[in-house]
């Protein structure tokens, strides 16, 4: 067989086993994260630049010295967007987080040594030690909830995700309640999304109100702005104001972080926009458990120019995070005091959820929650009770 034959075929397999292991390598970069998108997108590229290259040494090996100049120039010309784009992306990972997902909700769980929640100096009135009522709800209320527990439910290890005492979040919490899968929730007022799935069902929902919170926003630290009103609030979520500037603040692009739909806080937003549509939530790419990356709605990350939103007990004792600060609303800023008097415009109830349970235990748990003891176990969290 003549060679130089035999050096084209042999040149067209290594040129399909390059083909392969790059083709390969972008899979793997696109599954493990969304970065991998930015460079599946620079492998792809390479990859015809490679073959024109392996195409060119082949058939018109004469001009060798050029292929090599040309492929050294496209790498130099690489580095410099690549480089780029990782000096992007670490200063965008270095910014903090404000998000659930953040809050180590371990230390908070019952009956563990060093737990940080509540507990009564006296013996609870009520004492619960079988058909425990089974109890999901928000991430924010965990530390409430799990104080009720550690009074009047019997001393054992209640794992998160799968035991009478769960936290699930607001969303599924509000599901598993439809489901029959747990007799009550503590979570904020149900969505209309919520309260449709519920007639859709044919279930009742009773909301018992427990307590009362104040919904907040936040802004770094360092933002000159002290505060909103609610009609500002209300154009900067319609997308109506964009710029700091509008508000009394620097002349920065507001970065306006929303919240994922159905949960408590997204639910509250929506009412104080006073039938306004909210402008589209900032999205960001994340992969699930297949290694399929989707679209969600972004965490709050605390840039310069952002503005985010939460319940104050969450973003005060749960996050402490001292980079952001929180913002007076019509003159009037956020603090137990205000939500009491009910001066502080954004103050709610939050509640003890249940959708027709037939475990007896159910409302004399609620009962007792209202009772003095349970309400001072509101107030030693950082709420302010109802009663």
């Amino acid at each position: 067989m003549n060679k130089e034959l035999v050096g084209k075929v042999f040149g067209c397999i290594v040129l399909g086993a390059i083909i392969t292991v790059i083709g390969v390598v972008a899979m793997v970069m696109t599954a493990l994260n969304a970065q991998g998108r930015v460079y599946s997108l620079l492998v792809a590229v390479t990859t015809v630049v490679f073959i024109i290259y392996i195409i060119g040494q082949m058939f018109a090996p004469q001009k060798s010295r050029l292929w090599n100049r040309a492929l050294f120039v496209y790498f130099l010309f690489c580095t410099l967007p690549v480089a780029g784009y990782e000096i992007s992306s670490y200063y965008h990972n270095s910014i903090p987080i404000v998000s659930e997902a953040e809050v180590d909700l371990e230390q908070y769980k019952p009956f563990r040594t060093g737990s940080k929640i509540q507990k009564l100096d006296q013996p609870a009135t009520l004492s619960l030690q079988s058909d425990l009522p089974i109890i999901d709800g928000a991430t924010a209320l965990y530390p409430l909830y799990a104080s009720f527990v550690q009074a009047v439910y019997p001393k054992k290890d209640y794992d998160l995700d799968d035991s009478e005492v769960m936290v699930s979040k607001t969303p599924k919490a509000y599901e598993n309640l439809l489901d029959g899968k747990v007799d009550v929730i503590f979570a904020a007022a149900p969505s209309e999304e919520q309260l449709l799935a519920a007639k859709e069902k044919g279930v009742e929902l009773k909301l018992t109100p427990i307590g009362r919170e104040a919904f907040v926003f936040f802004v770094h630290a360092e933002n000159s702005v002290q505060g909103l009103t609610t009609q500002q609030i209300q154009d900067i979520y319609a997308g109506d104001i964009n710029s700091w500037d509008e508000v009394g603040g620097g002349y920065e692009f507001i970065r306006s972080f929303q919240r994922p739909e159905n949960s408590g806080s997204q639910t509250m937003l929506k009412k104080i926009m006073g039938g306004k549509e909210l402008m589209k939530a900032p999205q960001e790419d994340v992969v699930t458990g297949m290694g399929e990356i989707i679209e969600q709605t972004a965490n709050y990350k605390n840039y310069s120019n952002a503005i985010g939103y939460s319940f104050l007990f969450y973003a005060t004792e749960m996050v402490r995070n001292g980079n952001i600060r929180l913002l007076a609303i019509d003159g009037v800023k956020p603090n137990k005091e205000t939500i009491k008097n009910r001066a502080y415009p954004f103050a709610a109830e939050f509640y003890a959820v249940t959708a027709g349970t037939d475990n007896p235990n159910t409302e004399k748990l609620i009962e007792w929650i209202l009772s003095p003891q349970g309400q001072e176990l509101v107030e030693k969290t950082g709420y302010i009770p109802v009663k």
